[in-house]
């Protein structure tokens, strides 16, 4: 086993509830832990999580941290099932599942601060 593992990938937002509720309840993530009074969730995403992190919109380093590539891949069972249910629930994706030129397929969708998330689905 490597001495490296990846515990979380953090996603920066300045509407701590409106987050939360989208990726719990519109997404759908599963939901590991949250706190309010520290701004704090874990979406466990196989042996890793999402980390959503409040950030102070008062603060000049949330400009660089909320609404941006976050550049993250998440990798699903079925794309085209996943995008139209998130679709239909009102996600906002920059386009549809597009086959790459590697063979694996990605959809881009926004969060509602703009930040930018990626669903996978691999390379036969």
């Amino acid at each position: 086993m490597s001495r490296f593992r990846l515990y979380a990938v953090r996603v920066f937002t300045t509407d701590w509830q409106r987050a939360l509720a989208f990726y719990r309840d519109t997404v759908g993530f599963p939901l590991e832990f949250s706190n309010d009074d520290m701004g704090w969730a874990q979406f466990k995403l196989g042996p890793a999580y999402i980390g959503l992190e409040r950030c102070n919109p008062e603060d000049p380093e949330a400009a660089e941290l909320v609404g941006r590539f976050v550049g993250t891949s998440i990798e699903v069972d079925d794309i085209h099932g996943e995008y139209a249910r998130m679709r239909d629930a009102g996600v906002d994706f920059t386009s549809p599942p597009t086959e790459q030129p590697w063979g694996g397929v990605l959809a881009h969708f926004r969060d509602p601060d703009g930040n930018v998330l990626t669903l996978l689905a691999s390379a036969p």
